[in-house]
């Protein structure tokens, strides 16, 4: 664990919702040799005092804990409902066997009615269910800063097309994935950053989430020390692309581990 000052951030994936490579592709990024191109779904691990947070619970969510080495889950936040960011939800179970406890999880009003409606045996008592099932305590997010494991957490409002989601601040830290438009009131909150993850699908145009020209503006408007892209398609490739991007800003990959200050 990172020191009482310094926040650790290890992206564990960082794909698009089919993940790279995807089915049936044979692209030159999907094809490609460099492991910076395999990308999973997207989530991140939060790691701060003694402190262990995931945001989101992607598909892979086993793999990603495994390939990460992560050994404990103290709280789980979530983005919105879309599945490449909630339907690992059941690995959780683990890390109830861990701590040999509940985890509390949060998330907009918005998105904790569809969690119960999708995932109900985790938070619900239902003795016909007779399989081990994860044991989660859902919390209710609203504009208010929330403190975690003695961390305030700042929700950062965004838009997923129409959709409205949350973006995560922690520190000098902030993850906003999933976006394709931030709120002017937002930016305010983005203020000061040592590090941004942001939303960068592909360079054409996307109805729900920035492209990379899109994601290099607003990256340049929020002015953090250092950006990384994630939620990238196939039409990036990592080394290519990071040649032709700021000195300031590159391309996010699976296992990359990010510090800043708490």
């Amino acid at each position: 664990m990172p020191n009482a000052d310094e926040i650790t951030v290890t992206l564990l994936g960082t794909g698009t919702s089919h993940g790279i490579p995807m089915i049936a592709c044979d692209c030159a990024v999907c094809l490609s040799d460099d492991p910076r191109d395999k990308r999973t779904r997207p989530g991140i691990h939060i790691a701060y005092r003694n402190c262990s947070i995931l945001v989101d619970t992607p598909p892979e969510l086993r793999l990603q804990c495994i390939a990460n080495d992560i050994r404990r889950v103290d709280a789980v936040l979530f983005t919105h409902h879309h599945a490449d960011h909630v339907v690992g939800i059941d690995d959780l179970r683990r890390f109830n066997w861990i701590t040999k406890g509940t985890i509390p999880c949060f998330a907009s009003p918005e998105t904790a009615v569809e969690l119960r409606r999708m995932f109900r045996y985790g938070f619900e008592t239902d003795e016909s269910y007779p399989s081990s099932a994860p044991r989660l305590d859902l919390h209710e997010l609203d504009a208010s800063p929330v403190e975690i494991c003695g961390q305030r957490v700042i929700p950062i409002p965004l838009f997923h097309g129409r959709m409205p989601v949350l973006g995560f601040r922690f520190g000098t830290f902030a993850y906003c994935t999933d976006c394709s438009l931030i709120p002017e009131n937002s930016f305010a909150l983005l203020e000061g950053l040592d590090v941004l993850v942001l939303d960068a699908l592909r360079r054409t145009p996307h109805p729900t989430h920035f492209n990379l020209e899109q994601a290099i503006a607003a990256a340049k408007r929020i002015g953090a020390k250092q950006t990384f892209f994630t939620h990238i398609a196939h039409e990036l490739k990592h080394a290519e692309t990071n040649e032709e991007l700021p000195d300031s800003m590159a391309l996010g990959y699976d296992g990359q581990v990010i510090s800043a200050r708490a």
